[in-house]
């Protein structure tokens, strides 16, 4: 589960690597939750998502920006609704509320079946042909 695959590629070096970072993160969770660990883990991995979502969708929208995509504003209304989504489960941990292991791992399945599959393969061409990348 949560293995990078090259069919997961959107074909931009930098953007499938961090990429792969995403889904490790979401493999570490996954095999600290069948350790029994998930509790002890998901914090880290929270703060490295937190920092993933500011890194990660700047670059990307950066790319976005420089070479017109007419989709940039629905994608970078996405990547708000992600980065909330981030910023909610550290707070919710935070404030105590730490047997979440099992949403924070459904929702990066979701970010990696939807976002990466659908939203980020849809700008990868349109990037590539205007040599923005």
């Amino acid at each position: 589960m949560f293995e990078w695959k090259a069919e997961y590629s959107v074909g931009i070096g930098s953007i499938d690597g961090q990429h792969q970072n995403l889904f490790a993160s979401a493999r570490e969770l996954y095999q600290a939750m069948n350790a029994g660990q998930g509790k002890a883990a998901l914090a880290r991995i929270l703060d490295r998502l937190v920092q993933y979502t500011v890194v990660h969708f700047a670059q990307e929208e950066r790319l976005m920006e420089e070479c017109g995509y007419p989709d940039l504003q629905k994608h970078r209304q996405e990547h708000e609704a992600l980065t909330k989504k981030v910023l909610a489960f550290q707070a919710d941990y935070e404030y105590g509320r730490v047997a979440m292991s099992v949403q924070v791992l459904q929702f990066l399945r979701g970010w990696l079946e939807h976002h990466i599959q659908a939203e980020d393969k849809a700008y990868a061409p349109y990037l590539k042909a205007t040599a923005a990348v």
